[in-house]
């Protein structure tokens, strides 16, 4: 049986999330973070030597990163949530889930490093924001008037991109980028995301 190793408050919830999407069997091993330093506990790294969230294991394999387990389940058990190769929406689709994990995630990585130094890090800052700013700006323009990116039903771009999406919303910028509030809403809706929150418990502030 698969077996997702799952961290609280972290990129594996669209692991999750994408598991209960496809309605697969698993089993959910939790992960939780240290209530001071928010880190991720040392029984991570027994399981692999980054000992970061998310991996799954299946069929004998150790698979890690975000985008590599999701393009691994779609391919095995939901091709519907991936374009046809041949198409342009199979173009978009490889750059958004490139981009999520790639410069979506460089500048809002930055901003939680850069809080922590107080004034020291305050000269960094105003580029920061103009980097974030620039980031939900281009996905607030790529969302379809479907409310989806690329298809027009829930795809592998969705759940990647679905943290990117959260934290421009847990940054109380839904203001700014009323597409990317809305998209978040109606992912955080789905009966898949609310089985989420029934076996692995509270999600951010969102629950």
């Amino acid at each position: 049986m698969l077996t997702l190793h799952h961290l609280n408050n972290s990129r594996s919830q669209r692991i999750l999330w994408l598991l209960e999407e496809l309605e697969i069997s698993y089993e959910l091993k939790t992960y939780q973070r240290d209530a001071k330093t928010s880190l991720a506990p040392v029984e991570l790294r027994a399981v692999h030597p980054l000992g970061k969230s998310p991996m799954i294991q299946d069929n004998g394999h150790l698979i890690t990163e975000s985008a590599a387990i999701v393009e691994y389940l779609c391919a095995r058990h939901g091709p519907h949530m991936v374009p046809p190769v041949d198409s342009d929406a199979y173009i978009e689709h490889m750059e958004l889930m490139h981009f999520a994990e790639g410069s979506a995630m460089t500048p809002a990585l930055l901003a939680l490093y850069v809080g922590r130094l107080g004034e020291a890090g305050a000269p960094l800052q105003p580029r920061i924001k103009e980097q974030l700013d620039s980031h939900f700006s281009y996905m607030e323009q790529v969302i379809r008037p479907s409310g989806h990116f690329v298809l027009d039903d829930l795809s592998a771009a969705d759940i990647m991109l679905s943290f990117p999406a959260e934290i421009a919303v847990r940054q109380k910028r839904s203001a700014d980028f009323p597409k990317i509030a809305g998209f978040v809403e109606r992912m955080h809706s789905r009966p898949a995301f609310q089985r989420t929150l029934e076996k692995a418990g509270p999600y951010f502030e969102f629950s």
